[in-house]
């Protein structure tokens, strides 16, 4: 077995053996060293540096019989080792949390939607059950610009309205002038004393203006680690309302169609996909503490 060297990347080839064997070999290790090649390019790549010509259709085959399949990446924030530990101290915290106990908290979070479509996404060569080894995931920074950005809550039983931002940017004095004055207080009297209050650390969130208010109103705030949306269960519905409103018949054409749609199928949300979201709460900090507070396949 001799090495050659092909656009960057090391790559074996057979010097004896048939043809076949050849291709899937280089491909193989091609496809495993840069996930993210496209098969027209493996093509080519095979091409220069054996001089033979195969099909799209070869390649493909050769990759699926090496047990490599083309699939989206996971989307993620990057972690580091702190993140990591408080992650991993977060879950070990709730992991014995009832189901009473997370009853009393309200999950929220911000989405934005837009008209792209993510046709475009990156494919990536993995193996099968690999999903979220590190190999296989894309970081994720931040949101994108445009489109609408919203904000939501649910509970075990019950969800709140969907807020709409109306352009500018999110302060603290907007989070608490048009979210916790008139969604998360009334909800907190809906819950009663027990009542806790999940979200994230963006900064508006953390606002000195923010904590004032909870303070004054007695209202708690669960201690939630950062870059953690894997952990959070309303994550999972910003792709429920996705498709839902991608689904819908005719699709948006415009931004304002857009937001009358995610109105419309957020109002509609059967409550048992939320309370099921809620309910996993329990297996996902044993997972979380299982890979030592590393992403979890949620």
């Amino acid at each position: 077995m001799t090495s050659a060297r092909g656009h960057g990347a090391i790559v074996y080839c057979l010097n004896s053996g048939s043809e076949e064997r050849q291709t899937g070999c280089h491909n193989t290790l091609s496809a495993r060293r840069r996930r993210t090649t496209t098969v027209p390019q493996l093509v080519a790549d095979h091409f220069q540096a054996s001089g033979r010509r195969i099909s799209a259709t070869t390649v493909r085959n050769r990759l699926h019989n090496a047990g490599l399949y083309a699939r989206r990446p996971v989307v993620c924030v990057p972690l580091n080792g702190r993140q990591r530990r408080n992650r991993l101290c977060w879950a070990r915290e709730h992991v014995s949390w009832t189901q009473q106990q997370w009853a009393s908290v309200l999950f929220t979070d911000e989405s934005r939607f837009t008209m792209e479509s993510d046709s475009g996404r990156v494919l990536i060569w993995r193996e099968q059950r690999t999903r979220y080894h590190q190999s296989n995931t894309v970081e994720r920074h931040s949101y994108r610009g445009g489109g609408i950005l919203v904000w939501a809550g649910i509970s075990l039983g019950g969800h709140t309205d969907l807020h709409v931002f109306h352009g500018g940017t999110v302060t603290g004095l907007r989070y608490w002038d048009e979210i916790l004055d008139p969604y998360v207080r009334p909800y907190a009297a809906a819950i009663g004393n027990d009542f806790i209050l999940m979200d994230d650390n963006a900064r508006p969130h953390r606002a000195r203006i923010v904590e004032e208010y909870l303070e004054d109103h007695g209202l708690e705030r669960m201690e939630w680690p950062a870059r953690s949306p894997d952990l959070n269960p309303i994550e999972h519905l910003w792709d429920y309302l996705g498709r839902e409103v991608s689904a819908l018949n005719p699709p948006p054409r415009s931004l304002h169609e857009l937001k009358q749609g995610l109105l419309c199928v957020w109002s509609s949300l059967p409550i048992p996909v939320s309370d099921n979201l809620i309910n996993s709460m329990g297996n996902r900090c044993r997972q979380c503490i299982q890979v030592r507070g590393g992403y979890i396949p949620y």
